[in-house]
């Protein structure tokens, strides 16, 4: 079981290694903030399956905090983005 689980976590990594290229190649800054989110994801559910696969419960507390910071930069985008079309 173990070997399934870091087998999925390193498909879910290979998938977020794609969107790293819509981040740094996005044509709009929604599609930039998108592709983040899907870093955060992929980060978050790589860090579950790992910590499913390893037992280790820090790595749980990890993608917590990562799912946190990848709201909080969500909402800041949104919030510089409206006062930008402010000003």
């Amino acid at each position: 079981m173990t070997e399934a689980l870091t087998l999925l976590a390193t498909i879910i990594l290979g998938s977020v290694a794609a969107g790293l290229w819509r981040v740094l190649r996005g044509p709009a800054p929604a599609d930039r903030l998108m592709a983040a989110q899907l870093l955060s994801t992929g980060a978050i559910a790589a860090l579950l399956l790992l910590g499913a696969a390893t037992g280790d419960p820090a790595l749980l507390d990890v993608a917590l905090l990562l799912a946190l910071f990848g709201a909080f930069a969500t909402v800041a985008f949104v919030l510089g983005a409206r006062l930008a079309r402010q000003r």
